[in-house]
């Protein structure tokens, strides 16, 4: 078998990030101006930029000193660190811009809570080893109401969410999806599982049709 090509997802003990906003799209996760770029990585520091900063971002720019909005939960003191982002309903919506992905891992995110997720988004962050977590909508009301800051504990084995008070939530998640974060294994690898058969497969088709491979 070949080797996992992303990061494995098994428990993440973590400091949380509320997003308190719903149908949060994919332009404004990562707006348009950043996607002139096809590499995985720099996108962290221009993530939601047009919520985090006061000025217009470009692909490029420093960021150190850009002036920030203070209020924004990125910006904020107890939320430096966080690698879980707890959002509302229909979190990753619009279009599919797998750099919104991209920017959340680039930012340390592991794994995002919602009660649920853009199609497309989900898919994508499946593929990279973000963990989309969707329990109940009334689960998730009850975490926005942990004052911040505070840490939870998501288990990918038992499907739970533990929060500081010692109160679990369950998501739900397909069995296939569960081993594949498990083992980090996207499409890829797990195609690559059978590359002897495709091999086969391969030398048979050239042998009975080898003009297709001229």
């Amino acid at each position: 078998h070949s080797p996992p090509v992303m990061e494995k997802f098994t428990a993440l003990d973590a400091l949380v990030a509320p997003l308190d906003r719903a149908n949060v799209d994919t332009d404004q996760i990562i707006p348009k101006q950043f996607l002139r770029s096809v590499r995985r990585s720099g996108f962290g520091p221009f993530l939601f930029d047009e919520w985090r900063y006061a000025d217009r971002g470009e692909l490029g720019m420093e960021c150190q000193n850009r002036p920030r909005i203070a209020d924004f939960v990125l910006n904020r003191p107890e939320c430096q660190g966080a690698q879980i982002l707890l959002a509302r309903d229909n979190f990753g919506c619009g279009s599919s811009r797998e750099h919104a992905v991209w920017a959340l891992m680039d930012a340390g995110f592991r794994c995002v809570i919602a009660p649920s997720f853009g199609d497309i988004f989900r898919n994508n962050a499946l593929q990279n080893g973000l963990l989309p977590a969707a329990p109940p909508r009334e689960s998730v009301d009850q975490l926005f109401q942990i004052p911040a800051p505070f840490r939870l504990r998501v288990d990918l084995e038992s499907h739970t969410i533990a929060a500081p008070n010692g109160d679990h939530f369950h998501f739900e998640i397909a069995p296939d999806i569960r081993r594949r974060l498990l083992e980090g294994m996207d499409n890829i690898a797990v195609t690559l599982q059978s590359a002897d058969l495709i091999r086969e497969y391969e030398a048979r088709r050239r042998q009975a049709e080898p003009w297709v491979f001229e």
